[in-house]
């Protein structure tokens, strides 16, 4: 199976707030128990996921290659292009012209790119490769 994805990326409308009312109850995923009202509190979704609105990017996810880590196609991802990549991070790449989402992982003399479907291949990067990490992503947001 080929690894063809294509990653749309999107800027974050860091102008507008939009709050929304959050629980300060705990929320039980076993039995319910007898809870009261409490959204006193607020939370801004933007403010949440975004530390650095200048380097952070929405992309959708086209393809299966993450699957079992759970990340489905139409997926959103929330991608930081100013944290560090670090070993086994979620990225978003951009290797010999196509955007692709892997596991990243550096050895000595090249770098892994790994999915996370057991039909797809892990992909060696040389410096053969045209090869950037463009962004580490923060968050995956799910229609459930």
């Amino acid at each position: 199976m080929t690894d063809t994805q294509h990653i749309t990326i999107f800027t974050p409308d860091n102008d507008n707030s939009f709050e929304l009312p959050l629980s300060d109850s705990k929320i039980a995923a076993g039995f319910p128990s007898p809870a009261e009202d409490n959204f006193y509190l607020k939370l801004d979704i933007t403010k949440e996921i975004i530390k650095n609105p200048a380097a952070t990017f929405y992309a959708r996810v086209s393809g299966v290659s993450m699957i079992e880590d759970g990340i489905n196609d139409g997926d959103l991802l929330v991608i930081d292009k100013s944290v560090e990549p670090y070993d086994n991070c979620l990225a978003v790449c951009y290797i010999d012209g196509e955007f692709t989402l892997k596991h990243f992982k550096r050895k000595k003399d090249h770098a892994l790119l790994i999915p996370a479907n057991k039909d797809y291949k892990t992909i060696t990067v040389t410096e053969e490769n045209n090869f950037v990490i463009w962004g580490v992503v923060r968050y995956v947001i799910k229609k459930v």
